[in-house]
């Protein structure tokens, strides 16, 4: 009985439990603590000196490169899949995938 109690899930849980808190508590203590500096303490700085300028990002550009990821993933999982089915339904899907990045070529180019 008391064998199953130790290898009993709420009991491996509950230790793990504990066992990772005092390993989080005896870090803590033996950690090395910093200086806090102005460049430390500032907010969203994480110590850098940030440009004055803005940065803008290209959304436009960014859309573009994203419905390229989206194409070139569900082309993977669609050819991962289709191991089984004959031939033909993966090399149709593929061939419909290129017309569609010939499709979106001109928008690339253009930004």
């Amino acid at each position: 009985m008391e064998l199953n109690l130790l290898f009993s899930l709420p009991f491996i849980f509950f230790l793990s439990l504990v066992f990772g808190l005092i390993l989080y508590w005896v870090g803590g203590r033996i950690g090395a603590k910093g200086n806090k500096s102005r460049g430390k303490v500032a907010s969203y700085a994480c110590g850098e000196d940030l440009p004055s300028f803005k940065l803008q990002v290209n959304a436009e550009k960014f859309l573009i490169y994203s419905v390229y990821f989206l194409i070139f993933d569900i082309l993977t999982f669609i050819l991962a899949t289709s191991l089984s089915t004959p031939g033909y339904f993966p090399a149709i899907y593929a061939s419909i995938v290129l017309m569609a990045i010939v499709i979106l070529l001109p928008l690339l180019r253009r930004g």
